[in-house]
């Protein structure tokens, strides 16, 4: 069993049962959530009004539906959530009152493997990890527009902090990132984090920077072809990046 698992294993057995189931200060390297067409800052794609209508058709896959009650569940108020990746394990602990809705939000896609086989696209060193666009096209098209509304910035983006990506008021869907160190630029640029790597920092510190950015600023993939053509795209262009082989609810209280 690798070092880290085990660190893992330990932990759990001290949070409780298993559940059931640096930066520029200039703005310009900010962890974007970019629409699948062009990526603009305008807040285009902001939440629905009023509270989700449940869905009509009890046949649908909760993947393809942000308004399934699947994926509208309210999270525990503290829960760990074990990623297994292409460079071993890490363990995330979420703090519901840090940012109640992006907690929610994360809480229901990994009930439903969202995250799952998840490329992490930009990871920029001493910055971020950027991940959560999904291999699969149709499921990417289907939540481009789900945005949550904004939580209150309550935290602040220190080194290990998950905070989810986004392209204005109340675009934040399915991207998240992982500081890589203290971005306390971004506090002040609505991106309140929920959670953070508890342990396992040397696994996130250890994917693959080859590629740098996106463009224009580096050599990564492109979020616009990561929207339309997924997977496909990320396994033929940019072999060497590292993905999320699996990320499940491991302990909740």
């Amino acid at each position: 069993m690798k070092r880290s698992a085990i660190r893992i294993a330990a932990l759990l057995l001290s949070f409780g049962p298993v559940a059931c189931g640096g930066a520029e200060e200039t703005g310009e390297r900010v962890p974007e959530s970019a629409p699948a067409g062009e990526a603009e800052l305008t807040g285009d794609t902001a939440a629905p009004a009023g509270d989700p209508e449940p869905a009509t058709d009890t046949g649908t896959v909760p993947l393809l539906d942000p308004y399934h009650p699947d994926v509208n569940r309210r999270a525990p108020d503290q829960f760990r959530v074990a990623f297994t990746t292409t460079k071993g394990e890490f363990l995330v602990e979420v703090h519901r009152e840090w940012a109640p809705l992006g907690a929610d939000r994360f809480y229901n896609l990994v009930q439903v493997g969202y995250y799952n086989d998840n490329h992490f696209f930009r990871v920029v060193d001493g910055f971020i990890a950027q991940f959560g666009m999904n291999g699969d096209p149709a499921v990417n098209e289907a939540w481009d527009d789900a945005g949550i509304p904004d939580d209150p910035m309550d935290e602040m983006n220190t080194r290990g902090r998950l905070t989810f990506a986004h392209a204005g008021p109340g675009t934040r869907t399915t991207q998240l990132f992982i500081s890589l160190g203290d971005n306390l630029f971004l506090d002040n640029q609505g991106f309140p984090p929920f959670g953070e790597v508890l342990d396992g920092m040397d696994v996130v510190d250890s994917l693959h920077t080859g590629y740098g950015d996106a463009p224009p600023r580096g050599l990564g993939p492109d979020q616009g072809r990561i929207g339309v053509e997924g997977r496909a795209y990320l396994e033929r262009e940019f072999p060497l990046l590292d993905y999320v082989e699996s990320a499940r609810v491991v302990a909740e209280r």
